[in-house]
């Protein structure tokens, strides 16, 4: 495992949820911090507050990242103000609506894979020359269960999306490994006090689900923090294409 003292991240989605998990746990790990966010401005501000104590540095960048030059905006203000960029964890994402097939229309479509898909490739797309400068980066990948098993009810867009990820990842691993990046993605399943499962997810539902999970719980946002600040410190590591499923046991690749 490598040291991340002194690393340079770039974390999309960080305002909330596990994106300032992730980020908060970067720092504390020794990162400075690129703080990407939407509408969450005082939750991605805690983290620039958190990165001021603990004698690190941070900044937050508002971006509608379905925007391409909204995307290509936030890398270049992110490498500028880090200096330059290690790691890339692309959280950004999320379920829009629970659509069933008869539902959903072109408009709700493309929404979801570009909320999911679009941000994902765009802001990767902008971030590799400069972490190829790193001489050994790292790029994680939020995924989901969904995109391994197909998720509940109505999110049959989203599921296809998260599983695209997962190919997504493969792929870029084969791209990108002679340029000393490593590329891997990580599958959460049920995560609760998040803003997706506390719009998305009914207290019936997530009991339902609970009593599925072989642990007997279902996770919480350090849960998966703590596996993607691993995966950014392989940054000269020998991990690359690979997925952690991070569920309590309802599947296993």
């Amino acid at each position: 495992m490598g040291q991340l003292v002194g690393k340079r991240a770039l974390v999309t989605g960080g305002g909330q949820g596990i994106g300032r998990a992730i980020a908060e746990g970067l720092l504390r790990s020794g990162c400075d911090v690129a703080i990407n966010y939407y509408s969450d401005e005082a939750g991605a501000r805690a983290v620039v507050a958190l990165a001021k104590s603990l004698g690190r540095k941070a900044e937050c960048f508002q971006a509608d990242l379905t925007q391409e030059a909204a995307a290509v905006g936030l890398v270049r203000e992110a490498v500028g103000f880090l200096g330059g960029l290690d790691v890339l964890v692309n959280n950004s994402g999320g379920l829009v609506a629970r659509k069933a097939l008869g539902e959903v229309d072109l408009a709700f479509w493309q929404k979801v894979i570009d909320v999911n898909m679009t941000t994902m490739m765009l802001v990767t797309r902008e971030a590799v020359p400069h972490l190829a400068k790193a001489k050994g980066a790292s790029i994680v990948n939020l995924s989901s269960l969904a995109g391994r098993k197909g998720g509940h009810g109505g999110s049959l867009v989203y599921s296809m999306t998260k599983g695209a990820v997962l190919t997504f990842t493969r792929a870029l691993s084969s791209e990108l490994g002679p340029l000393g990046i490593r590329v891997n993605a990580v599958a959460p399943g049920l995560i609760l006090g998040t803003t997706f499962h506390n719009t998305h997810t009914t207290k019936a539902s997530a009991d339902e689900t609970v009593r599925g999970i072989p642990l007997g719980r279902a996770g919480d946002i350090e849960d998966i923090a703590r596996p993607v600040v691993f995966l950014a410190s392989e940054y000269d590591g020998f991990i690359t294409g690979a997925t952690i499923d991070i569920n309590g046991g309802v599947y296993c690749a």
